[in-house]
């Protein structure tokens, strides 16, 4: 018999053998289907992040446009430190599931007009987490001076934002160091940050800025 016959035949009994084809195609696609998977958990866990950043903007402007409106002293309230502390806390609870206190900031503004000018500034300034980001809309300014960036308000989403004479508009900022699911396998580390502004939905005395420890959440 020919030498190359006899050499050829396991090969051919190899090629003819179609036991466990499925097993064999399944192990070929497999690293294809998992990367597939692990990007796809990638991006819905980033969406999913970038919007709970989202909601704990919205929701610390209207919580902070709130404070005293349970005040029922008959007196105009001044907003304490304590208020915003109290707002900025419950903040960082509610993204606490992505670690927002230790992954990113969250930062109130009190944007208002100025009494004797009527130009747009941010009287007051919040802060807490330990991310180091900066306001996107500036640093406060409690004497209102003809320097600031806002002297004409702010555009938010396309729109423009003035707070009314006498009142004050809570601007809420949240940055969040996003980083992925799978380390640097997919995508970069992101850094978001959302934004929402509401007005005060109470009678404040603002004339004074906020009373108590401003210190201590300084930004």
């Amino acid at each position: 018999m020919n030498r190359h016959v006899r050499r050829t035949r396991p090969l051919r009994g190899i090629i003819r053998n179609t036991e466990a084809v499925s097993v064999l195609e399944f192990a070929l696609v497999l690293p294809l289907f998992m990367t597939l998977g692990m990007y796809g958990a990638e991006i819905a866990w980033l969406n999913a992040t970038a919007l709970e950043v989202s909601q704990v903007a919205v929701s610390m402007a209207d919580n902070a446009s709130r404070i005293g409106q349970t005040d029922n002293s008959g007196v105009t309230p001044t907003i304490s430190s304590s208020d915003v502390e109290s707002v900025l806390a419950g903040a960082l609870a509610e993204g606490s599931s992505s670690h927002l206190e230790e992954n990113g900031r969250v930062i109130l503004s009190s944007l208002e007009g100025h009494p004797v000018t009527g130009k747009q500034y941010i009287h007051w300034q919040q802060c807490r987490g330990k991310g180091k980001q900066p306001s996107k809309r500036g640093t406060a300014d409690p004497t209102g001076g003809l320097v600031s960036p806002l002297l004409n308000g702010l555009t938010m989403g396309g729109k423009s934002i003035i707070a009314p004479a006498g009142t004050s508009v809570m601007v809420a900022e949240v940055w969040y160091e996003y980083k992925g699911l799978f380390g640097t396998l997919f995508i970069d580390t992101i850094m978001l940050h959302e934004e929402a502004a509401v007005i005060a939905r109470d009678d404040r005395a603002i004339g004074n800025g906020l009373t108590g420890n401003t210190a201590k959440n300084a930004c």
